[in-house]
């Protein structure tokens, strides 16, 4: 693509290690891409048609092909154990192709990123890639399209190959009746079209095959589109007279759709250079503008609405304060919004050698300008941009602004994280912050999925252990998934993430990019621990000098078990119930229920009489938070995190508030008084440990189903939930996507098939779908021995589904091997 667009002059390769946009070491290493990579480039090549206005590509006369468009290209990982570098670059795309190999179809991780997409609903096509290699099956593959990915497939592209079972040599365009042959040329950039007319003499065969896919694909679309259906009328119900370009609106129309059931198809073979052009065609024609996008969802305060909702609402008279309360509850009106000059999420933060670290944003409206200064609504701190860069992949060019739908970075931003929301605000200075509920207003933020590994950091010596900690803290700025915690017992560092490969990358950067000397552990798995019994209030009273001040602060807690299978919440959630009751949602399903009576939350007023000046009811709430999540982060069976355990606080102003009382020391109190009933909940009733649980969906073969759901149920532990897809909970129950019968799906024929049965039961017969609830432990390692049960053809994904108590026997022989491994550690480095 960036070769064609005349963005590069050489073509690069994965196999070389030559590629523009795995630039990392670790990435060439391997030939996977671990990190997303932003590029822009202009296609059709901007130097053309340049002076040409973007406006008419919308017209029905011209192809938006015709006219060169801006692209923001993000290339993002495949692999499971890098979920969140996927979803945070799906956070801010407006379109996605989603690429196939063309050999194994659509595999394990395709379906789980394809779901994630459609979460967020983004516009997808296919590209249908390696159709030159040996095995590769296009029929197969758009068929399991059907199945799988729950749409129905729109071949707009069928393979051509000499002969009909010869080389692979170009493609069949079935959308403006055409064949394209790639020939003359190894990089691809001359390419011959044929009209049907000039191609029958030739090849019979295939142009009797490309007016069956151009029929099938106008009557799929005449289910899907009410124009078409009028198009066809209108040509006298012959389908190969409706013109080229009319059948690319309807396609466009129809992946506009949310949700969307139209998936057009495109084949091709990057190796040998075929097929990109006319991809790059189908990504400028039929995925959306910025403009054609849902509208960006935000919140401030306590309400949700959209950002163009509030944009208008600025336009609109000021509503009186009688009747505001009158007003729809998801319409959010905040006057100051009329200052507001560019509104950015930043969804990635990368530390460059050279230029230090830099700050992805797409900005969702207005722009951002050199120099300004950015209001971060997430941190609540203001910052000037010194620098802003349009990045090409590794490589990056200065620009004074960046405009709404674009994607840009800013250098030199010290606090920005993933997911913060920076705005422009006109008389914004830097000790100032923008007036009202200005200064909360949010993008939607991007979830982060629970880490389910960890490892152990030791910096190699005292002298070592500040930069040890300053690159660790890079580290995490980069990748909010990786998590880390101190076990303040042996003084250990953690480093928790989403996987062995995850974990072996953040590994690597730690040692050879910010050359920290520091000795890692084998990664372990992260259980939890839960209570099993309520305990009795508790009351806690701290009376000692923090940092030379006299502090004193008291807080009377219990607890008692919840009993549900947990899914990790997200931290910081409030659930407010009355006026004199705070409920917070914490991390692992656990609770935080604060009684603050006579304290209400609507009067503040009488705050002034119970409260030392010094303080706020807010800020008292909040460092109760911090205690109780503190204590909860270190259970005391065996030093893991708690989980199901609903802390209750009763906070008495005038028996636990003091003079002296700091934020600090209510925090300090609520930390011990929790830690204190955790120990005597374990001593009355013994803790019990919980293990991951993965949701695993695995792909095999008919001939290896029975040995690999016997491994599973008997040798692993694990509960078998369904076979191909049949009441699967993963995805069909949640979700009401559609069943789509693979023997209504149009596909050409694969020339190179065995010809025994149909597509239709090879494609029953050659993969089954097994989903199944394991423990984690028993996942580790798992695929090398999938691979010497199926033949090296299995596959598999796999979720955190929640974590589970265990039983007596199971938990005595994972707390045996930690004790051992545990002993062997310390032995080691004594």
């Amino acid at each position: 693509m960036l070769y064609y667009s005349g963005y590069t002059r050489r073509i690069g390769d994965v196999d070389e290690g030559s590629t523009v946009t795995d630039f990392l070491p670790a990435e060439r290493a391997r030939g996977i891409t671990i990190q997303s990579a932003a590029i822009t480039f202009h296609w059709p090549p901007a130097n053309a048609q340049a002076s040409l206005p973007v406006l008419p590509s919308t017209s029905d006369t011209t192809p938006r092909s015709s006219i060169s468009h801006n692209i923001n290209l993000i290339d993002t990982p495949g692999h499971a154990d890098f979920t969140f570098e996927v979803l945070r670059s799906l956070r801010v795309l407006d379109g996605a192709v989603c690429i196939l190999d063309g050999v194994a179809g659509v595999e394990a991780q395709t379906e789980k990123v394809w779901t994630q997409a459609g979460h967020y609903q983004i516009p997808r096509i296919i590209f249908v890639n390696k159709l030159d290699r040996v095995g590769a099956a296009f029929s197969r593959t758009v068929k399991e399209i059907g199945v799988r990915l729950h749409g129905w497939p729109a071949v707009c592209q069928i393979p051509w190959w000499k002969g009909g079972k010869g080389d692979f040599i170009g493609v069949g365009d079935v959308v403006h009746l055409r064949s394209l042959m790639w020939q003359g040329a190894s990089d691809g950039s001359r390419i011959q079209a044929f009209t049907l007319e000039e191609l029958e003499p030739t090849d019979m065969d295939f142009a009797d095959e490309m007016k069956k896919a151009r029929i099938a694909l106008v009557e799929l679309l005449s289910e899907h589109d009410d124009t078409m259906v009028e198009l066809f009328l209108e040509h006298n119900e012959d389908h190969l007279a409706i013109p080229g370009l009319q059948i690319m609106q309807s396609l466009r129309r129809t992946v506009l759709q949310a949700p969307q059931t139209i998936i057009p198809v495109f084949a091709g073979a990057s190796f040998r250079n075929i097929g990109v052009q006319p991809l790059l065609d189908a990504v400028v024609d039929l995925l959306p503008s910025p403009l054609e996008r849902p509208d960006p969802e935000i919140s401030a305060g306590n309400q949700t609405s959209t950002l163009s909702a509030l944009l208008s609402s600025a336009s609109k008279a000021p509503i009186p304060a009688k009747k505001r309360s009158q007003k729809d509850e998801n319409s959010l009106s905040i006057p100051e919004v009329r200052n507001l000059t560019g509104c950015a999420l930043a969804f990635k933060v990368v530390n460059d050698a050279k230029r230090g670290i830099l700050v992805y944003i797409r900005v969702y409206s207005g722009t951002i300008d050199r120099g300004s200064i950015l209001f971060n609504t997430s941190l609540l701190t203001a910052e000037r941009a010194p620098r802003l860069l349009k990045m090409y992949a590794n490589d990056a060019v200065e620009t004074d602004s960046i405009g709404a739908g674009q994607i840009g970075v800013i250098s030199g931003l010290k606090h920005a994280r993933t997911g913060d929301t920076l705005i422009v605000y006109k008389g914004l200075q830097m000790k100032t912050q923008p007036p009202g509920w200005l200064k909360s207003l949010q993008l939607r933020p991007i979830n982060v999925p629970p880490p389910v590994f960890f490892t152990s950091i030791e910096p190699s010596s005292l002298s070592e252990q500040k930069h040890v900690q300053e690159s660790l803290t890079i580290l995490l700025r980069e990748d909010p998934s990786l998590q880390l915690s101190v076990d303040e017992e042996s003084g250990q560092t953690h480093l928790a993430g989403m996987g062995d490969l995850h974990l072996e990358i953040a590994r690597d950067r730690l040692l050879n990019d910010f050359k920290a000397k520091a000795r890692i552990s084998k990664i372990e798995i992260g259980y939890r621990e839960t209570i099993t019994t309520s305990t009795s209030p508790y009351t806690y009273n701290l009376d000692k000098p923090i940092a030379g001040k006299p502090a004193k602060a008291g807080v009377t807690v219990y607890l008692s078990p919840i009993d549900e299978t947990p899914l990790t919440a997200s931290q910081g959630s409030t659930e407010e119930g009355g006026p004199f009751e705070t409920t917070y949602s914490l991390s692992d399903s656990n609770t935080l229920h604060i009684l603050h009576s006579p304290l209400s939350r609507h009067d503040s007023a009488s705050h002034k009489s119970l409260i030392p000046s010094h303080l706020s009811l807010p800020g008292i709430l909040s460092s109760i938070n911090a205690g109780a999540s503190a204590a909860l982060a270190r259970g005391p069976f065996n030093g893991f995190a708690v989980a199901n355990t609903k802390v209750s606080v009763t906070l008495d102003a005038a028996a636990h508030l003091f003079p002296e009382t700091t934020t600090t020391a209510i925090s300090m109190a609520t930390r011990a008084a929790v830690s204190s009933n955790l120990r005597t909940a374990c001593d009355t009733s013994p803790s019990i440990l919980m293990e991951p649980v993965m949701l695993v969906t695995i792909f095999v073969h008919e001939s290896s189903l029975g040995a690999v759901v016997q491994d599973l149920s008997s040798a692993r532990g694990g509960q078998i939930l369904s076979l191909d897809g049949s009441d699967s909970p993963s995805s069909i129950a949640d979700e009401d996507l559609p069943r789509i019968d693979p023997a209504q799906i149009y596909a050409p024929p694969d020339p190179f098939s065995s010809g025994t049965g149909s597509v239709d039961s090879g494609l029953a017969d050659s993969h089954r779908q097994i989903v199944a609830r394991v423990p984690l432990k028993e996942m580790v390692g798992y695929l090398n021995h999938l691979r010497a049960l199926t033949g090296g053809r299995g596959t598999f994904v796999m979720t955190v589904d929640g974590f589970e108590k265990m039983g007596s026997q199971r938990q005595k022989e994972v707390m045996d091997a930690m004790k051992e491994f545990s002993g062997h550690r310390t032995k080691t480095s004594g």
